[in-house]
């Protein structure tokens, strides 16, 4: 994400709100990323649209299991810090711009943040009891807590949870929506990086206010 392609993306915001994806109860919701505004639960209409069309193509017995959508810009930034600090312990000798570049790899810049336009979501599978299935490693790992088991095509897992992998990618990207390979579980439409691995010309979501 600090690649300077994807901050170079022109936006041309096109005002879809922000909706509570817990309506109609349709998607299966978690609640480990909960935040004090509720504003997890959130995503732009277009991007709920398009789960809504994922779940639909996937084998009988599974669903998407919703974890985090919309990121207000302030808890995006607490995140960005607190895992750059991370790595500045890790890496007491390396410039900040080297910090920088490689806390990006796993949390986006709060400037160019796919959560914080409304348009990226965390989410994985599970069965038709609600039980979440294995893909690897647990949401939200590290490349340096799972040995870069959290990368998309990563090898160090096992067959089933590849399988599940392949599962889950492909009826998201038959959705519409594009992955950001350090963590599986991370999937857009809509926002800057989107438009980069699409070739679409600008992006279709910029920043988005809570209140939205």
């Amino acid at each position: 994400m600090s690649d300077p392609k994807v901050a170079a993306v022109p936006v041309q915001e096109c005002g879809e709100r922000l909706v509570d994806v817990r309506h109609g109860g349709t998607l299966l919701v978690d609640t480990r990323a909960q935040d004090t505004e509720d504003a997890f639960v959130r995503l732009r209409e277009g991007v709920l649209e398009r789960l809504l069309h994922a779940q639909t193509l996937l084998p009988d017995g599974l669903r998407l299991l919703f974890v985090e959508g919309y990121r207000p810009p302030w808890l995006q930034r607490g995140y960005f810090e607190e895992y750059e600090g991370q790595l500045r312990a890790i890496h007491p000798t390396w410039p900040a711009e080297r910090l920088h570049a490689a806390a990006s790899r796993y949390v986006s810049p709060p400037e160019i943040a796919p959560h914080s336009a409304g348009s990226a979501v965390d989410l994985t599978l599970a069965d038709a009891d609600g039980r979440e299935l294995d893909l690897g490693t647990r949401m939200n790992a590290s490349p340096e807590e799972s040995e870069g088991a959290c990368y998309t095509d990563a090898g160090n897992i096992t067959p089933g949870a590849r399988r599940n992998r392949e599962i889950l990618g492909t009826a998201l990207r038959d959705a519409g929506l594009v992955n950001y390979p350090t963590e599986w579980w991370h999937w857009s439409y809509g926002d800057r990086y989107w438009a980069l691995a699409t070739g679409a010309p600008h992006a279709l979501y910029g920043k988005a206010e809570s209140g939205w």
